[in-house]
């Protein structure tokens, strides 16, 4: 077995009790500080300051100044700097995917091969937007103009802690906003170095801002800020909600990228033998901590039996266990919290009746500390019960069983959620036309290739626009229409 120490050193102890305000790192207004946990091993790697409404209104102060001079700066010279922090990013590569590995568990070879290269991605599209996105179109004689929407507030999760950084940034501040950012308190080492790249590429100061600390405190001081005129957050429908109705007595434009519950529909005709194996690792990638993670497998009744099968081959062959070890495909859940969240949800499929085909509750046999989870697999779910509802978020997935293609597809829409959603199918004509009856911002046909223009974003209580790609890129953007401008 190959193995690599992790780095508790990846971020200096001293910058970690700072934030980066004004292009610069500053003490707290007030000291105060939060541990960051290795989950899996429990034990304290860092001390991170944590915020309070002094320290947003800095940054926000420093944000507004900022942006009269960045908001008006040509595409060109904004590229050019997102060109920088794309290449610092893969530069520093390394650095990034062990501080990812460290703060929330994620297999070093994952944090390697995805965490880091996909939100290097985010960057790179932002920058090439840049090069032919139009901010003036004329319609007869009326110009319309797409202008930045001012200073935004990005509140960002613990699961994908760079990537989500990324996807809102970037396209932020090449539409030529300014931004202050609140990562994750559980997962806010990359976020510090994220911090430093763009002060290495050479963003002038105040264009972008970190603040650390928790939601209730930073995050709600920025969602009511009269001076942050946009709040993109990325987490659950509980703190979605709250950052809504924080900020609705100043009517800022408010996108949120919240929970699922996404569908697997396998129509009869699928390849189950490929099929079933790859929406087991999709469902349980990242830990089965992504939003949009398939962990409803909607199946032909007739072939429960055969699905069931294939999918316990495969969870029972995923190795769980030290992030470190380039054999390990998970490692463990990312905080403690969590880890009790998903063994209550175990523990609510067995007592209402699903039928356990592999994993179950505790932790991963010989992990007695760390957040291991056990790749589990429940059948027989009705569609109505706890863990076919509710997001789980950890490496647990359901199989439904449906009698006809509509079934089906009511099943795959019973949810509050909408975010995300599978078909497989050989015939890719029905594939469509049954994409186009589920209710969500994503349907993914046969597990394609992974598309940063794609945009991505939920229905219902998904929430509520758009990112990745132009359509999040125009997320940060205002329309102003200029009549009788061709007169």
């Amino acid at each position: 077995m190959t193995t690599q120490s992790s780095n508790s050193d990846c971020v200096d102890p001293q910058t970690a009790r700072q934030f980066y305000i004004d292009g610069r790192w500053s003490l707290p207004a007030m000291p105060a500080s939060v541990t960051v946990i290795n989950p899996a091993t429990e034990a304290v790697v860092a001390e991170v300051a944590c915020g309070s409404e002094q320290d947003v209104d800095r940054a926000v102060a420093a944000a507004r100044a900022a942006f009269a001079g960045w908001s008006v700066s040509s595409p060109a010279s904004r590229a050019h700097i997102l060109g920088k922090i794309h290449e610092l990013i893969l530069e520093r590569k390394e650095i990034l995917a062990q501080a990812i590995s460290l703060e929330m568990g994620a297999a070093i070879s994952f944090a390697r091969a995805m965490q880091v290269p996909l939100a290097a991605e985010h960057v790179r599209v932002a920058r090439d937007i840049l090069s032919t996105y139009r901010f003036q179109t004329l319609e007869g004689s009326t110009a319309i103009e797409r202008e930045a929407i001012g200073v935004c507030g990005l509140i960002t999760p613990w699961n994908w802690p760079l990537y989500q950084i990324t996807a809102k940034v970037a396209p932020a501040i090449a539409a030529g906003c300014t931004v202050v950012l609140k990562p994750s308190e559980l997962s806010p080492l990359s976020a510090l170095l994220f911090a430093q790249i763009v002060h290495d590429a050479g963003l002038p100061p105040g264009v972008f801002n970190l603040v650390n600390g928790s939601g209730p405190e930073v995050g709600g001081a920025m969602a009511a800020h009269p001076d942050i005129d946009m709040i993109s957050i990325t987490g659950s429908n509980r703190a979605g909600a709250l950052v809504a109705q924080a900020a609705a007595p100043t009517v800022k434009r408010v996108t949120q990228e919240l929970g699922g519950k996404s569908p697997n529909l396998l129509l009869p005709d699928a390849d189950f033998a490929k099929a079933v194996p790859a929406g087991v690792m999709s469902a349980f990638r990242n830990v089965g901590q992504s939003c949009s993670a398939p962990t409803r497998m909607i199946v032909p009744r007739d072939r429960l039996a055969q699905v069931e099968a294939l999918a316990a081959a495969t969870a029972n062959a995923i190795i769980v266990g030290d992030p470190q070890s380039e054999e390990t495909v998970l490692g463990p859940i990312a905080n403690e919290a969590q880890f009790k969240r998903v063994q209550v949800m175990i523990d609510a499929g067995l007592s209402e009746g699903a039928k356990l085909v592999c994993g179950g509750p505790g932790r991963v046999a010989g992990h007695e500390v760390g957040f291991f989870t056990r790749p589990t697999v429940f059948s027989e779910v009705d569609p109505g019960m706890r863990i076919a509802q509710e997001e789980i978020f950890g490496p647990v997935l359901c199989i439904i069983a449906y009698d006809s293609i509509d079934e089906a597809v009511t099943i795959a829409n019973d949810t509050v959620y909408g975010l995300g959603a599978h078909v497989q199918s050989q015939d890719l004509q029905l594939a469509r036309a049954v994409a186009s009856r589920i209710r969500s911002g994503q349907v993914l046909l046969n597990y394609p290739a992974w598309n940063p223009m794609a945009p991505f974003g939920g229905y219902k209580r998904s929430g509520n626009g758009r990112e990745y790609g132009v359509h999040g890129f125009e997320e940060y953007l205002e329309t102003k229409a200029i009549v009788g401008f061709g007169v």
